[in-house]
């Protein structure tokens, strides 16, 4: 599925013209010149238009703009965000200069739009930490409660049920008198996470965050993930991009993803911006020659 068909940046022109014309005043309050992200990085790369795919791909190496041009279709387009993102007090302005367009075929994109980052991977990992750290509360506090309510047994500890409010207390008692120590537990024990690596959690994270029919914008997904995991996100990414009216834009190093089949892809590393096939991409030509130098090693 296609919704959005194409982005575009300002040129070399259209940012001097606007930084030659910056009030002073409010430069003075934040940036200078010298330091005016996102102006001054695309231009110089000759990256004037991206068109789309169902699915495209973003490679280049740190700092060759990946991320901003993710971000910068992310907060034009109002996408979702998960996790907040730097940004400086030129990048509103920066924005108004962007122009897009949408496929012939939709209105609007998606309300389920979003772009999904390392950051918003980093958080969901914090939050099942989180829980499993107060499972782990929990589990102590019932080991603590259950020992000492069975202390109680063989004497007079004055409990009587008055009233229905009391019936929970008994029962609680009853299941401790009858029952193991386990299964006082975890009969009372939310849930705990499983017990996934964080390659598996970050897995999840996209799995649940991607649905149907919707854009998304995932900023070097393959972080954490193990290759057998990458080969799995691909598939999962196909079948979304084919069957579930997906679109994807997509930045990353990973020659599982670049070699995603019919997938539009740009090197950013070149001047100017062009589509390639992934195959000519520098990085993954040292990959090819690396295993061509060992080939005899996995025979």
């Amino acid at each position: 599925m296609l919704y959005l068909r194409s982005f575009t940046f300002p040129t070399a022109s259209d940012e001097e013209g606007f930084l030659l014309n910056y009030p002073y005043q409010l430069e003075m309050g934040c940036y200078s010149h010298t330091n005016v992200y996102p102006f001054k990085l695309l231009p110089q790369k000759g990256l004037r238009r991206l068109e789309f795919a169902p699915v495209t791909l973003l490679c280049g190496s740190n700092g060759s703009g990946k991320s901003t041009v993710l971000n910068l279709i992310a907060e034009k387009l109002r996408l979702h965000r998960p996790a907040p993102f730097n940004n400086t007090p030129y990048f509103e302005d920066y924005l108004d200069m962007c122009r897009y367009e949408l496929s012939p075929t939709v209105r609007r994109i998606p309300r389920e739009s979003a772009i999904l980052t390392s950051d918003g991977v980093f958080d969901f990992l914090l939050d099942l930490r989180a829980i499993n750290e107060g499972v782990d509360r929990r589990r102590e506090e019932l080991y603590r409660e259950y020992e000492a309510t069975r202390n109680v047994y063989g004497t007079n500890d004055g409990f009587q049920m008055r009233s229905l409010a009391d019936y929970d207390e008994l029962k609680r008692r009853n299941e401790i008198r009858s029952g193991t120590k386990s299964s006082y537990v975890s009969k009372r024990l939310p849930k705990e996470t499983d017990g996934r690596s964080n390659g598996e959690s970050a897995y999840v994270y996209f799995t649940q965050k991607i649905t149907e029919k919707a854009l998304f914008l995932l900023d070097e997904p393959e972080n954490s993930l193990s290759p057998m995991l990458q080969a799995e996100l691909v598939s999962f990414l196909t079948d979304s991009a084919r069957f579930y009216g997906c679109q994807f834009i997509i930045s990353t190093h990973s020659p599982f993803l670049l070699s995603m089949r019919d997938a539009a892809v740009y090197d950013l590393d070149a001047t100017p911006v062009t589509s390639c096939r992934w195959t000519e991409l520098p990085h993954i030509r040292a990959y090819y020659d690396l295993f061509r130098q060992h080939e005899k090693e996995f025979q």
